[in-house]
């Protein structure tokens, strides 16, 4: 530190300040508000709130595809739309067809029917409210099968029944019999998969959500070929915001996505705090080695 001049000190104990310090600062910026239950109100925008009306616009019995395109690793930012999405659509009385393009989708898709369907609308009738058709290979060249012939590649659901055993299948003819597509994850296969094999080809309304890092390589299908996008944890929020102001009752239920939008928001004040007074540091240090340069006679 420069006794001379404090000021200059300051920054330039700043300048040098461990890493480990910062990521303190962070912990705890993501701890307190956890501990405090600090959250965040969430205001829909426009892409989530398009998928929101679509589906608040569908009349009872309409029938969903939802496409389950994610693993685990993406679950604590997916999940939290699965949940609002699927609340919304049993509200509606709508109609839910599952599947996976990806393998870890089978699970995910059992364990969102338990959690969901069945804990908070034991009235919903597996087969004539909801199925599982579970996870089949194939990638985009599934979409391109199914866009004609869905039986084809679905002769059993995920419980091992014949597929025109279970009611609700029994007018599924292929992807065109569908009101609307939901593909959630954003990796590949996903979104864009379902927009250009499904929702181009058989003109078929494609909606979706998909992790912060892949949405904005979907913003670009927005609103022509993609109806609406939930991005990242954040879109979530704002889909569980809009949820619950149509419906209050959902107040009371989980929404995790509106919960950890307190700390989210809270780290990221420090981050840009931090980011801030690298800047200034920056700036202030250069102009002192500028003035050091001229007083030694080196700037003219």
């Amino acid at each position: 530190m420069n006794p001379d001049n404090p000021k200059m000190g300051f920054f330039e104990t700043i300048a040098n300040i461990d890493r480990r310090v910062i990521f303190l600062f962070i912990g705890f910026a993501v701890i307190i508000p956890v501990l405090l239950s600090f959250s965040c109100t969430e205001e829909a925008t426009p892409i989530v709130q398009a998928v929101y009306d679509e589906i608040e616009s569908l009349p009872e019995g309409s029938k969903v595809l939802i496409s389950f395109d994610y693993g685990p690793s993406t679950v604590p930012e997916v999940q939290p739309m699965i949940d609002a999405l699927l609340r919304h659509s049993c509200e509606k009385n709508l109609k839910m067809y599952m599947m996976a393009l990806w393998g870890t989708g089978h699970n995910l898709i059992s364990e969102s029917m338990q959690d969901i369907i069945e804990k908070e609308f034991p009235h919903k009738i597996y087969g004539v409210d909801y199925v599982n058709l579970g996870y089949k290979a194939g990638n985009q060249g599934l979409i391109n099968v199914i866009l004609t012939d869905m039986k084809k590649m679905y002769t059993t659901d995920a419980r091992g029944s014949e597929i025109d055993a279970v009611p609700m299948m029994v007018d599924i003819r292929n992807l065109k019999s569908f009101d609307l597509i939901l593909s959630m994850g954003g990796g590949f296969p996903g979104i864009k998969e379902w927009v250009l094999f499904g929702g181009d080809p058989g003109n078929i309304p494609v909606a979706g959500g998909a992790t912060a890092v892949s949405a904005p390589l979907l913003y670009p299908y927005y609103p022509r070929q993609l109806l609406g996008l939930l991005g990242g944890i954040k879109g979530a929020a704002e889909y569980e915001s809009a949820l619950i102001k149509g419906y209050p009752k959902f107040k009371t239920h989980s929404h995790p996505a509106i919960d950890m939008m307190g700390p989210q928001t809270v780290a990221h004040i420090v981050i840009v705090f931090f980011i801030v007074i690298g800047n200034i540091t920056f700036f202030i240090g250069r102009k002192r080695e500028e003035g050091e340069k001229r007083e030694g006679g080196v700037i003219k």
